[in-house]
């Protein structure tokens, strides 16, 4: 095996590499689960004869998924902050992939009777227990690699994982849905879920290659590793705890109604078929993955705040015109409904999230602060959102309008959140300067001391 690189610029790099391709694994078996869940697992795995029933049952597990991630996030997060970010990474990608694959294996519950859900669940519980401190451990990995003044677009590259990971599962489920219906339903599902260990072998070499970051071994080097990491961030940090959760509440709803209920909706209740939802995504995920590093290197220029804000706002904006376009039973219409939405609204909301919530805190309680907080708002909103939507759209018979508002009031939390509570934490706002070793805690430091 090669030398770990030793250069800064190099390590920045690869240190981004190994973010977005562990994030990406992280999306891809998301994605692929809450796109089962809408197309496959309601029929073979929970078959009801009802087919909102068992629609519900299959979000219900995608919801266990999330449930699971805040345990995840306790843990790899306070472990993360004691042994080191790499370590760890290591660990939830293991863990990650192997619960996918084995996803793939599963029989039906022809096949295995009550035995197929069980089993389902249960690795559904281990993929959300390692996917809760990735996209955090690996945002932060990203930060604490980079110079001050690219923090915001070097802490996207996990965010660009979560849409290349989305545009991969995609857009293999897009191809996979033109199967025989009998071929699909029997086989063509678990190749994806299969195929996920090919990117758990690239992302492991990569990380395994890597160095630990600068942050976490000057704190070592100077006995100053937090030895309660969790607690101490509890303690001390409510506040910065408090912006990350009701930020990610509003980012975390509004991106699950749009990726994941959206399939559902256009396959049940306006019945276009089920390639159309996994298209649109792909279309949308495809347009995000040049957006959201866009939106991320503004927020290193005019800061993260307005950058969040603006993405909230035009979600709000837009959440009666996207059921407008989705309703007229077009594939066009759905496809730019989902890109709007997707494209603009989260990516703006997404890109700067892996700085400002890094920057927030620092170096010795900052992956458990990060990770907990984040995965706490996404199990309430965005694990149990898709579940709300089609509740709303069964109750109110077949009509998107609940939909609409449930998209606005959460988009309101992040709002409210960002301007009554978030502080600014970019260096071209907060006045930090220097090109030298980074130190994100030093955005943190320059916080009022109710923040620090």
């Amino acid at each position: 095996m090669s030398k770990p690189p030793s250069v800064p610029g190099q390590r920045s790099r690869s240190a981004s590499s190994a973010a977005l391709l562990g994030s990406a694994l992280e999306w891809y078996d998301f994605t692929l689960y809450g796109t089962a869940a809408a197309l496959v697992f309601n029929k073979i795995i929970f078959p009801t004869g009802d087919p909102v029933v068992g629609t519900l049952a299959a979000f219900g597990t995608y919801a266990v998924g999330f449930l699971a991630r805040p345990l995840g996030a306790a843990f790899f997060g306070a472990l993360g902050d004691r042994v080191g970010r790499r370590r760890v990474l290591v660990l939830t990608l293991l863990l990650m992939g192997g619960a996918t694959a084995a996803m793939g294996l599963i029989p039906s519950y022809e096949t295995a009777g009550l035995w197929a859900p069980i089993l389902l669940i249960a690795l559904r519980l281990v993929q959300g227990f390692g996917a809760g401190a990735e996209f955090g451990g690996a945002a932060v990995l990203a930060v604490e690699h980079a110079k001050p003044h690219r923090r915001g677009l070097q802490g996207s590259w996990p965010a660009v994982g979560v849409f290349l990971g989305l545009v991969t599962a995609s857009a293999t489920f897009t191809l996979l849905t033109r199967l025989p219906a009998e071929a699909f339903l029997t086989w063509g599902w678990r190749v994806p879920f299969l195929a996920s260990v090919v990117v758990v072998a690239v992302a492991l070499v990569l990380r395994l290659r890597l160095p630990e970051t600068p942050d976490f071994a000057k704190l070592q080097q100077t006995a100053r590793v937090e030895t309660a990491p969790l607690r101490t961030a509890v303690r001390d940090y409510r506040r910065p705890l408090l912006v990350v959760f009701g930020t990610q509440m509003g980012q975390s709803a509004i991106s699950y109604v749009y990726l994941t209920f959206v399939t559902a909706y256009l396959a049940q209740n306006l019945e276009m078929g089920s390639s159309v939802g996994p298209l649109a995504t792909t279309f949308a995920a495809i347009v995000s993955l040049a957006t959201m590093p866009l939106f991320a290197a503004l927020s290193d220029r005019v800061g993260r705040r307005p950058v969040i804000l603006f993405g909230a706002l035009f979600s709000a904006a837009f959440a009666f015109p996207f059921f407008m376009l989705t309703d007229t039973r077009t594939t066009a219409g759905a496809t730019i409904a989902v890109i709007v939405a997707v494209g603009v609204g989260s990516a703006a909301m997404i890109g700067p999230q892996g700085a400002y919530f890094s920057e927030l805190f620092p170096a010795r309680v900052r992956l458990s602060g990060f990770t907990v907080s984040r995965e706490v708002a996404s199990a309430l909103s965005g694990g149990i959102s898709p579940l709300i939507a089609v509740a709303l759209v069964a109750a109110s018979g077949g009509s998107s309008w609940p939909v609409s508002m449930l998209v606005i009031a959460f988009a309101a939390l992040s709002v409210v959140t960002l301007l009554f509570v978030g502080k600014e934490t970019a260096p071209a706002r907060t006045g930090e300067t220097g090109d030298a070793a980074p130190t994100p805690s030093a955005a943190a430091s320059s916080l009022p001391e109710e923040v620090r």
